[in-house]
């Protein structure tokens, strides 16, 4: 069931489309012109808003315009009997989510406004995710060190300048590179990211820069790398220290160039995409090692940003424990529990060496297994 508002200075068309739509359980109001519709629009809220062009006081165009212009919630369907597909192209690049020629058809009037509602429907529901991803990917803490971060982030974000970040595992290496594209100019482009660790050396060059059909074995059609399908966005180069010298070199001639070639091809491909890279190992003692190009190192680490363990930040752990805590509890399903302050000095109390990734699994289990209060008790038992 919608609400929808419907617009005519015919009564006896207002008359018939809301007989249609209450017959298909829809609550409808009605306007007699542009200007009524205005005031209406602007003081509730509509699935979906009905208009004739021809009024008078304020046509359909004009009130098309106004409604965009305040951003009005709901799909706006235009009706003219007196239209041309030029003016339904014009209505619809204006705005309007369809455009119906009258005398109206019934069935074309109810697929389209079944088409308005489901996209409203998906509009609403990418809402809901993106506040979740949004949520998900919050950087909690007001450790020194923590709030230095968020001050980097929001100085380089917006930039294309390329950002190493290193950190022990279950760090939050992974939700700095988050920070990074969601702040930057590049947050409505994709977000690729490649774990070097757990690609082998032998396939990591076809993972980033794709490959030609027939360029090896079980290549048996053209493929794109995570190169091409960042473009526009940013490529996130986790655990970069594990990476192939070989896949080094072409890294670094696509960091220096803006190109890349597919495996097995000769035609140079130019990208757009910014590069953030993250490790576990120190790159420097790699570069003694010779399995990491000092070069390549140089050019990633324009902006270095350490992250530090959850040992080194635990005066954080208090505002971590709710934070998972209102997490874990909403996607569960279930009621919210509470820590006691014996319980929160016990976990400040112990080491994590798993980091964050490990914090995060014990309160969970302490949700699950642990009462309506969790207590020292429980953290004793369940972590």
């Amino acid at each position: 069931m919608a609400k929808i508002l419907v617009i005519d200075d015919e009564k006896a068309i207002r008359r018939s489309i809301k007989e249609i739509l209450e017959f298909e359980k829809h609550v409808i109001e009605e306007a007699e012109d542009g200007q009524m519709a205005l005031e209406m629009a602007l003081k509730n809220n509509y699935d979906i808003i009905l208009s004739d062009i021809k009024m008078p006081k304020l046509d359909g165009v004009e009130l098309l315009q106004k409604l965009v212009e305040h951003k009005v919630n709901g799909a706006i369907i235009m009706m003219s009997g007196h239209g041309t597909i030029e003016t339904a192209v014009d209505a619809v690049k204006s705005g309007a989510y369809d455009y119906l020629a009258k005398p109206i058809d019934l069935n074309r009037l109810l697929v389209s406004v079944r088409n308005a509602l489901e996209k409203g429907d998906l509009v609403t529901e990418t809402k809901v995710l993106k506040k979740k991803i949004t949520k998900s990917v919050d950087m909690i803490g007001n450790s020194k060190a923590i709030q230095n971060i968020k001050d980097i982030i929001e100085k380089v974000a917006p930039t294309d300048a390329k950002v190493l970040i290193t950190g022990s595992n279950g760090s939050g290496k992974e939700l700095v590179a988050k920070w990074l594209h969601e702040k930057s100019n590049r947050a409505n482009g994709p977000l690729i990211e490649v774990n070097c660790a757990a690609i082998p050396s032998e396939l990591i060059e076809s993972e980033l820069f794709g490959h030609e059909k027939g360029s090896f074995t079980s290549a048996v059609a053209q493929r794109k790398g995570k190169f091409e399908l960042a473009e526009g966005g940013t490529l996130f180069l986790d655990e970069i220290g594990d990476m192939s010298l070989s896949a080094q070199a072409k890294v670094l001639r696509a960091l220096q160039e803006n190109k890349i070639t597919r495996v097995g091809g000769d035609k140079e491909i130019k990208v757009n995409v910014r590069v953030v890279a993250a490790t576990n190992k120190n790159l420097e003692k790699e570069i003694e090692k010779e399995t990491f190009r000092q070069d390549l190192f140089h050019r990633l680490s324009v902006i270095p940003i350490h992250v530090p363990s959850l040992d080194e930040r635990k005066d954080d752990i208090p505002l971590l424990a709710d934070h998972f805590l209102d997490m874990i509890c909403e996607e569960m399903g279930i009621a919210k529990k509470i820590f006691s302050k014996d319980a929160l000095k016990a976990m400040q109390d112990r080491n994590w060496p798993g980091n964050i990734r490990e914090f995060r699994n014990v309160i969970e289990r302490l949700i699950i297994l642990g009462g309506k209060e969790i207590t020292i008790a429980d953290v004793k038992q369940f972590s």
